[in-house]
Parts: C-alpha cells; structure tokens; sequence
C-alpha cells in the first residue's frame, strides 16, 4: 500500500477504495485522462491471492513506468482479493473464487466493480494470473476486432527468463504458441470470469495472462512486467 501511495504521488493518479471486503480496501487508481473521459487501459491483479507474481508485477511495472501512467489512460486495481493474498489461498476471506462471480452483482465488490466500469471507456483490459500447473508463460485472448495480436505480444515477452506454455492443449482448450483464443463463451463454467464479463460488456481486447506459479518469484514478476509492457507496445499506447 505504501509503495503504490508513491506510485499516485509520482503519477497524480487518483487512489481510493472500489469499496471494503472484511474490513480490508480493494485499491483502484485512475489516471487524469482517465477521469476526463479517454479511453483507458485496465489492468488487475490480484484476483487469486496465491498468485504473487501478478500483484508484483503489476506494482513492479507502475514503479517503473510513472512517467507513462502519467500522460496515459489507466486504470489499475493492484488486488482484488486482499484477503486472499494475505493467506497465500485462491479464495476469498469468505472461500469463494472470485473469478467465477464477475456476473454476480449481488456481490458488493462485483457490484462496486461494475460501477467502475460503468463510470470509465476501456480501450484494452489486462488481467494478470499465475496457473500451478503451467509450463511456461500463456494467455487468452478475447478480442472483438479479432486481430489476433497474442503471438505479437508473446513473441516480446519471451526475451526474458520464462518461455512460452509449449502445451497444444490448456485447461481443455487448444493452444498454439502459447495464445489460447477464446471465440465464445464456454458452455460449462460455473461463473464468469473477469476477462469474459469485460469482453461481455464490450472491452475490444480482453487479456488474461498466466505465469507458471512454480517458477521462480523473480522471474515471474518480471514476466507479467513484460506483459504490460509489449502489450502497451503492441497496441500503440506506447511506442
């Protein structure tokens, strides 16, 4: 909390509680342009809290990149599940998987978390995990435009310690390179995930990126930095 309160500072991005889950905040910090109306790039973490890597290279990369939060249009929430984080644990204080309840407005977090998105225009979302069982890095890809700018994205993050997920099948879906494009909506999941409700509620690019939780932490970190990194590239928010 402390170092993402110097991030705010360094970038005049706004920092305030989404709303409180068991008396703990849940951070969003939205940029200047952001809060004036220009579509903006969401990024979160966090949603699984035995996924540290995520988290950290969420706070690694804003760290790094003041100087782009300040003159882009972002939107972050650094943890989605404080609880969960705190206790190593997937689920939330209460046991659930939040990343099967992102339709669930009932839920006050998913509730507040749909206010948010009412409230901003995305241009992209980024949601940043890590996968116990993978290989290597992957991601999915929703994408509206149908682009198919995953490999692209890959291809840079590759150069650093971590190479690509070399399974054809992932989660009982087929991969290639590592990019597993989604086309529609699984038929038997038990609850919508984050990156489906945004592409559901009409984000042109939707991006779920995993690294291998089993691989070192620093490595990982550095891994979901590059992520953010080549997909701002990619896109052109960045040069």
């Amino acid at each position: 909390m402390a170092q993402w309160r110097r991030v705010a500072k360094a970038t005049g991005m706004e920092m305030s509680a989404m709303t409180s889950v068991g008396g703990l905040p849940v951070v969003q910090l939205v940029s200047r342009a952001a809060k004036a109306g220009e579509a903006a790039v969401y990024v979160s973490a966090g949603v699984h809290g035995d996924e540290p890597g995520a988290v950290c290279g969420l706070l690694a990369w804003a760290m790094e990149n003041t100087m782009t939060l300040k003159a882009g249009s972002f939107v972050l929430l650094p943890c989605l599940n404080p609880h969960g984080l705190m206790l190593n644990t997937r689920v939330d204080q209460k046991g659930r998987d939040l990343n099967r309840r992102f339709h669930l407005k009932r839920d006050p977090l998913v509730r507040a978390w749909h206010r948010l998105l009412k409230a901003h225009s995305l241009a992209a979302a980024l949601c940043l995990h890590e996968d116990y069982d993978a290989e290597g890095m992957y991601m999915y890809e929703l994408d509206h435009r149908r682009q198919g700018i995953g490999q692209l994205i890959l291809d840079r993050v590759e150069k650093g310690a971590i190479g690509r997920d070399p399974r054809s099948m992932i989660d009982g879906m087929r991969a290639t390179r590592g990019v597993i494009r989604r086309k529609k909506v699984p038929e038997d999941l038990p609850g919508l995930p984050e990156a489906i409700v945004l592409h559901q509620t009409g984000c042109p690019l939707s991006l779920t990126f995993e690294t291998p939780s089993e691989f070192g932490l620093d490595d990982r970190v550095e891994a979901q930095s590059r992520f953010i990194q080549a997909t701002l590239e990619v896109t052109g928010v960045v040069s």
